[in-house]
C-alpha cells in the first residue's frame, strides 16, 4: 500500500433517468481529514458515499485512492441464521490473516535473513498491520461492542433475532473493527443512543486515516469533522469550508451578511441608474436659445453636448442591462411564524395536567403551560414524549388524571407521521385555505421543494408531510404549539431556522426532541420524563 493515503474524486458527472445529480464535482481527502457532507435531502450526499465507495459509476470523470474502504451498508450481507459472533469474526478475519502472514515471514526471515523477497513482503505487511492497529484488534473489539451498546447481546443470537436497531449498530461495529482506512459512513448515529453516538464521535475523531460522512446530528458534526463539504446548489459547485459544523455555521453567516450587503448595493445601483437613463443623463440644461451674435457657436457645443449625453445614457444603459442580467437574487427570509396571535390568549394557564395515567407509556403527576411557556420535553425512546403531546393536544384520552384545557384555547400539534383529511388535495390548495393574509408565499418557506406545491398530498413522503404541516402552523400560530421531533427531515439549514424562529413563536411552545444540537442550546424549562 502506499503511504501516502488520499481519496479523489475529479470532475464526477453523475446522473439517474430524471436528474441530474453531479456535474464537475471535485472532492480530495487525506489522512487525518473527516468530512461532512451537509445539504438538503436528495441533494446526493448518498449517492457521493456510494461513488466514492465504488458501488456506483460515475458518467463522467473519475473517483480513485482511499486504499482499503469501508463503507458503512444498511443490511447485513448475511443470513439471519448467521450470528453475532459470525459477523464479528468476519470483520477480524482479514486482521488474523495478516498476524498469521506476519509469523511465517518471521520464521521465513529467522532461518533466511538475506532472503530479499520474503523481507520486502514482510514490511508490506507490517505497514498494512499497523495501519489496522492489528495488535489492538481483539480489544476494540469488546470495545466497539460495549460502546455502541451490543454487549449484553450473546455471541451466539442469530442475526434474525435482533431489532433493526441492533442489526443497524452491528453492521456499524464490524467496520469500526474491522478498522479500514477509509471509511465512508451515510447516517451512522440513527440508532444510537447519547452514549452511543459518544462513543462513535471519540472513535472517529481518534481514527487515523479518512472519514467522509453524512450525518443530520449537528453535535456529531461539531465533535468529529475536520471539514464541512456543503452540497446545496451554488455557484461554482459544492463549497467546503474547514473546520467543524460550528465553524460552518460561523462562515454560512458571514455569507448571509455579505449576501444581503451585496444585494442591497446592487438594488441601490439599478434604481440609480434607472433614474440616471431615463432623466439625469438628459438633464443638461442645453435649452436656453442663442444671442444672435452666439449662433454658430450654440450649433457646435450643441452638437458636442448631444454625443456627451448619448454617451453617457448609452454607458448607464449598458450597465444597467448588465446589472439586471447578472444580479445576485434576493436572499430567501428565514423561516419565522407569521405575525402575532389572531385570538388574544384565553386564560394564563393554557393547559393543566393533573395526575395523568396512560398505562403501560406514561405517568405524570402536574404539570402546567403558561402564555410564553417554552417547554422542552426530553427522555429516552418510549419514555412517553409523544404520548403526552398527544395528550396535551386532545388526541389521546388517557386512562387517569385530569386534562384541562383554558375555553377557547387553539392548540397545534405537528406529529412525527402527518396525514390529511384529503389526500387529493395540493399543498398550494391547502397553504392558500389556511394562510393570513399577511402570511409568506409557501415558496419562500424553503419546506416545500417547487415541484411539489401541485402534487397530491397523498402521494408525498412522510418528510415532505411533516415540512407542509410545519408550513401550515408557521402561517397560523395556535396558542398552544406541539412539535414532536420538529427536526426530523429538515435540512440542517432549515433545523436552524426553525431553532432560531421558536423563540419568536408568539404563543407557548412545548416540544419533544431527541436532537442533541437543539436540547443543548436551549435556553427555557425542560421537562424530563
Amino acid at each position: 500500500m502506499s503511504s501516502v493515503l488520499s481519496l479523489r474524486a475529479r470532475d464526477v458527472a453523475f446522473a439517474y433517468a430524471d436528474r441530474v445529480v453531479f456535474t464537475g464535482l471535485d472532492l480530495t481527502a487525506g489522512a487525518g481529514q473527516r468530512l461532512g457532507l451537509v445539504g438538503e435531502n436528495g441533494v446526493g450526499k448518498s449517492t457521493l458515499l456510494r461513488l466514492l465507495a465504488g458501488l456506483e459509476e460515475p458518467k463522467a470523470g473519475t473517483v480513485e485512492g482511499g486504499g482499503d474502504l469501508g463503507f458503512l451498508r444498511q443490511e447485513l450481507p448475511f443470513p439471519d441464521t448467521a450470528t453475532v459472533a459470525d459477523v464479528l469474526d468476519d470483520a477480524l478475519a482479514e486482521i488474523r490473516v495478516a498476524a498469521a502472514r506476519l509469523d511465517e515471514l518471521s520464521e521465513r526471515l529467522a532461518a533466511e535473513p538475506g532472503d530479499t523477497e520474503t523481507l520486502e513482503e514482510y514490511g508490506r505487511v507490517l505497514e498494512w498491520a499497523q495501519a489496522h492497529d492489528l495488535w489492538d484488534a481483539d480489544r476494540r473489539a469488546k470495545l466497539v461492542c460495549a460502546g455502541l451498546g451490543l454487549a449484553a447481546i450473546e455471541p451466539e443470537r442469530p442475526l434474525g433475532r435482533l431489532s433493526g436497531g441492533q442489526r443497524s449498530r452491528l453492521a456499524l461495529a464490524a467496520l469500526l473493527v474491522r478498522n479500514p482506512r477509509t471509511l465512508l459512513l451515510d447516517e451512522p448515529t440513527n440508532h444510537l443512543d447519547d452514549a452511543a453516538m459518544e462513543f462513535l464521535e471519540r472513535h472517529l475523531a481518534a481514527h487515523s486515516g479518512i472519514v467522509v460522512l453524512s450525518s443530520h446530528d449537528r453535535v456529531f458534526l461539531a465533535a468529529v469533522c475536520t471539514d464541512i463539504v456543503d452540497l446545496d446548489p451554488a455557484l461554482g459547485g459544492p463549497v467546503r469550508y474547514g473546520g467543524n459544523y460550528a465553524d460552518y455555521l460561523e462562515a454560512k453567516r458571514t455569507e448571509r451578511a455579505r449576501w444581503e450587503q451585496r444585494h442591497a448595493e446592487e438594488q441601490d445601483e439599478l434604481a440609480q441608474l434607472r433614474h440616471s437613463v431615463a432623466v439625469t443623463a438628459r438633464d443638461i440644461n442645453h435649452n436656453r436659445g442663442p444671442r444672435d451674435n452666439a449662433k454658430m457657436a450654440y450649433d457646435f457645443k450643441t452638437g458636442r453636448v448631444q454625443k456627451q449625453i448619448s454617451r453617457r445614457v448609452r454607458n448607464a444603459q449598458q450597465r444597467l442591462e448588465e446589472l439586471e442580467r447578472d444580479q445576485v437574487r434576493k436572499p430567501p427570509k428565514p423561516l419565522r411564524f407569521a405575525g402575532t396571535l389572531t385570538g388574544a390568549p384565553p386564560a394564563d394557564r393554557l393547559l393543566s395536567v393533573r395526575d395523568l395515567d396512560v398505562p403501560g407509556r406514561l405517568r405524570l403527576a402536574e404539570l402546567d403551560v403558561g402564555t410564553s411557556a417554552r417547554l422542552l420535553v426530553s427522555g429516552a425512546n418510549g419514555a412517553g414524549k409523544s404520548t403526552l403531546l398527544a395528550v396535551l393536544a386532545g388526541r389521546l384520552s388517557p386512562a387517569g388524571g385530569d386534562v384541562h384545557r383554558a375555553r377557547g384555547v387553539r392548540v397545534g400539534l405537528l406529529e412525527q407521521d402527518v396525514s390529511f383529511a384529503d389526500p387529493e388535495r395540493t399543498p398550494r390548495e391547502l397553504y392558500a385555505a389556511a394562510a393570513r393574509e399577511d402570511a409568506p408565499a409557501l415558496s419562500s418557506l424553503g419546506l416545500v421543494a417547487p415541484r411539489d406545491v401541485d402534487r397530491r398530498v397523498g402521494r408525498l413522503s412522510v418528510g415532505q408531510r411533516r415540512r407542509l404541516a410545519l408550513a401550515l402552523l408557521l402561517t397560523d400560530p395556535p396558542h398552544v404549539l406541539l412539535l414532536d421531533e420538529p427536526t426530523n427531515h429538515l435540512s440542517l439549514t432549515l433545523a436552524e431556522e426553525l431553532t432560531e424562529a421558536l423563540g419568536g413563536a408568539p404563543g407557548a411552545v412545548v416540544l419533544a426532541s431527541h436532537d442533541r444540537w437543539l436540547r443543548r442550546g436551549w435556553d427555557g424549562t425542560e421537562l424530563a420524563l
